[in-house]
C-alpha cells in the first residue's frame, strides 16, 4: 500500500476535524499531522499527500508575513520533495455567505502543488451545491473535496467516504 500523508491548516476547528474524517476513512498506515509539523522526512516517505485548507481572504493568501501556514509551507518547500508525487486537497467553505467565493483556496493549493511538480487527483463533481463561483471550478468539477460545514454537515461524512474510495482507485 502507498503511504498517504495527511496535512491540514488550520489547527483546531472544523479543517482538523475533517481531516481526522479522511485520515480514519483512509485507515491503515496513513499519517495525519498539521502542516506546521510537517518534515522533510514526512514529504520524501509520502507516496501521496492529502492536504486540507478552509477558504480564506484575498488579502490572506497574497500575505507573505501572516499566519497562513501553507504560504510559509511553500515557501520552505524543497520542491524536489513532492515532484511526481500525488497530491489530493480538500477545502472547507460556506457556500451561502461566501457564495461568490467558495472554497477558492482549494485552487491556490493546486496551482502551488503544480509549481513544484506534483499530479493533482481527486476532483470533485459540484452538483449537490448551492454557490455563485469558486475559483477551484475546472469544467465542471472542483479540483478536490469541497465540504460545507456550516450548510452541508449531514453530507460531509459520505463525502469524505467516497472521495477517499475514489482517491485510493487513482493511486
Amino acid at each position: 500500500m502507498k503511504k498517504i500523508l495527511v496535512t491540514y491548516w488550520p489547527q483546531g476547528g472544523n479543517v482538523e476535524t475533517c481531516a481526522h474524517k479522511v485520515k480514519s476513512a483512509l485507515g491503515g498506515d496513513s499519517v495525519l499531522k498539521p502542516l506546521e509539523n510537517i518534515t522533510n522526512d514526512d514529504l520524501q516517505q509520502a507516496d501521496v499527500i492529502i492536504a486540507g485548507c478552509s477558504t480564506v481572504g484575498a488579502e490572506t493568501w497574497r500575505e507573505t508575513m501572516g499566519n497562513n501556514q501553507w504560504n510559509k509551507f511553500f515557501a520552505n518547500l524543497d520542491k524536489k520533495l513532492i515532484f511526481n508525487k500525488k497530491v489530493a486537497i480538500f477545502g472547507l467553505g460556506d457556500q451561502v455567505s461566501y457564495a461568490d467565493h467558495f472554497v477558492d483556496f482549494m485552487a491556490q493549493l493546486k496551482e502551488e502543488f503544480q509549481k513544484s511538480g506534483a499530479h493533482i487527483i481527486g476532483k470533485w463533481p459540484v452538483k449537490g451545491y448551492n454557490f455563485k463561483e469558486s475559483e477551484a471550478v475546472e469544467g465542471g468539477y472542483f479540483v478536490g473535496l469541497a465540504l460545507d460545514e456550516d450548510w452541508q454537515t449531514e453530507f460531509t461524512d459520505t463525502r469524505i467516504k467516497e472521495w477517499v474510495n475514489q482517491i485510493l482507485s487513482e493511486i
